[in-house]
């Protein structure tokens, strides 16, 4: 995947360097986003996530591609395990979650995420693991950097759909 059809993103348009200033932003973007929405667990209909649902399935992201981010530096293309989110949305009990601690969490693993990526060098940005979506195939760690960004960014723009609102800039 190179560009998503639906929001639009464009991986090629994130550089490495690019990569620690958007991920540091993650945090204040959802907060400004869910700060302009009147009810956060309001599902907009039958199988969407609510604003809520979306913002914890972000933070679980974040925390994911962080450890898949560990694995890849750690052992030479490593498989990554599929994070599970329908499964988590109902394990974890999304849309009763407190708000508050999870845009907090989610802050705190933006911040992580994007100090690690700040760390990297050519060499870490170019090896690989095999990441489940859309289908298994070997990715560089700035893919899934650009992924997790394309994630960050289109779950924005559903959270907006969601609330009716405009996208958080």
């Amino acid at each position: 995947m190179d560009r998503c059809d639906e929001c639009g993103f464009d991986y090629a348009g994130v550089s490495a360097a690019d990569l620690p200033r958007l991920l540091a932003a993650v945090g204040e973007r959802y907060a400004t986003a869910l700060g302009g929405v009147q009810d956060l667990r309001r599902r907009p209909a039958e199988g969407v996530w609510s604003p809520l649902e979306y913002t914890c399935h972000v933070r679980d992201v974040l925390r994911v591609q962080t450890d898949r981010l560990v694995l890849a530096l750690t052992v030479d293309q490593p498989e990554f395990t599929p994070m599970g989110r329908d499964e988590r949305a109902v394990t974890d009990a999304y849309n009763e979650q407190d708000p508050t601690v999870v845009l907090a969490a989610l802050a705190t693993a933006a911040t992580d995420l994007a100090t690690r990526f700040s760390a990297l060098d050519q060499a870490d940005l170019a090896r690989t693991g095999v990441y489940p979506w859309p289908e298994p195939r070997a990715r560089t760690l700035l893919w899934l950097g650009q992924h997790t960004i394309h994630e960050t960014e289109h779950h924005l723009l559903d959270i907006t759909r969601a609330a009716g609102a405009e996208p958080a800039r």
